[in-house]
């Protein structure tokens, strides 16, 4: 019996300093806020409190290969969408850090084409004789970026400030202003709204 107490009570000892130091911070919770999107909702221009859906909206990456990136396929994109591909809202994904050079990014740009439609002439190993259509607005998203420690397990995420948003003019957009839900727009999280579209 004492041999038995002699080893019991150091086996104890060790399993409740285990316990005590296995602190919450130690593992990263799936619902903890990680770097945030950037939100956008599509307003009608003609009455701008009116929401109205984009048909038929394609995302690419400027810098993606189109051939890679279909709307139902953008890495990082979320779409509220109607089950037609009308969306009434986007989640876009800033980039934190230049693919090119390694260093932090200060913008990021996507082409948005309303009315996308494709058409690979009964070849679909040739993507030469492929047909692209629909009206194509580039938008570029520039800020700064910010780190914030989240905890230890879960490390830092980065939000960005001052955001804007310019739309490149081509003479045919589809996208006719923008406007930003507040001064100096920062995204932190996306739980709300950061930016408006009026089509």
């Amino acid at each position: 019996m004492k041999y038995f107490k002699f080893i019991a009570i150091p086996i104890i000892a060790f399993v409740i300093s285990i316990t005590i130091s296995c602190e919450r911070d130690d593992i990263c919770a799936e619902a903890t806020p990680t770097t945030p999107r950037l939100i956008i909702d599509f307003y009608d221009i003609s009455i701008q409190e009116d929401s109205k859906n984009v048909f038929d909206l394609r995302i690419v990456g400027a810098d993606k290969d189109d051939e890679d990136y279909l709307t139902s396929e953008v890495d990082g994109v979320d779409n509220i969408y109607d089950g037609s591909n009308n969306f009434s809202q986007i989640t876009l994904p800033l980039k934190t850090e230049d693919s090119d050079t390694g260093e932090v990014a200060s913008s990021t740009q996507y082409i948005l084409t309303q009315d996308y439609s494709y058409d690979d002439n009964d070849t679909p190993d040739d993507t030469d004789d492929d047909i692209y259509e629909g009206n194509s607005d580039t938008i570029t998203i520039n800020y700064s970026t910010k780190l914030v420690f989240v905890s230890r397990a879960c490390g830092y995420k980065t939000i960005f400030e001052n955001v804007t948003i310019s739309i490149v003019n081509d003479g045919d957009n589809w996208i006719s202003s923008r406007e930003s839900i507040n001064d100096n727009q920062s995204v932190e999280d996306e739980t709300t709204t950061h930016f408006n579209f009026f089509h």
